[in-house]
């Protein structure tokens, strides 16, 4: 096992994660799924919300990965710790940044943060299932860059 395997297939992890979650967050979150999905765009009640049922099941993909690639440390494992270092970064940005649920930091100054965060205020304009732009979390359109 080389550490360029390794880092490989945690880029995988990682660049997968990115795109379905695109991809889940467009087509079933703001889908079919929108009744749990939903309760992120309303103002929360409490800490939790039924939405965070997603964060959930992409932690038990990362996890069962990591267990069923542990034994060799093949690629299951490292696109384990892929997905699990992007769930990291996504409770960072997500929401400790931009929805303040944990208030560690004040809002962003670095340009790329920044961009992320007004592309996640424009999908938080509307409230409505069908209005919503820019899914993604890393990936978003470069007008959010531009000041």
């Amino acid at each position: 096992m080389t550490l360029m395997y390794a880092v490989l297939f945690i880029s995988i992890g990682f660049a997968v994660m990115e795109f379905s979650g695109w991809f889940i967050h467009k087509y079933i979150m703001h889908g079919p799924l929108w009744n749990i999905h939903k309760t992120h765009h309303e103002p929360s009640k409490s800490f939790f919300e039924l939405n965070d049922l997603f964060s959930l099941l992409f932690g038990s993909i990362a996890i069962v990965l990591i267990f069923l690639g542990v034994a060799k440390l093949d690629y299951r494992f490292w696109i384990g710790i892929g997905i699990s270092f992007y769930g990291i970064l996504y409770f960072i940005i997500h929401d400790v940044l931009v929805h303040r649920r944990v208030k560690w930091f004040e809002r962003p100054k670095n340009s790329f943060l920044l961009g992320i965060f007004r592309a996640h205020q424009a999908h938080h304009a509307t409230n409505k299932k069908n209005d919503a732009v820019s899914f993604g979390l890393f990936i978003v359109p470069k007008k959010y860059f531009k000041r």
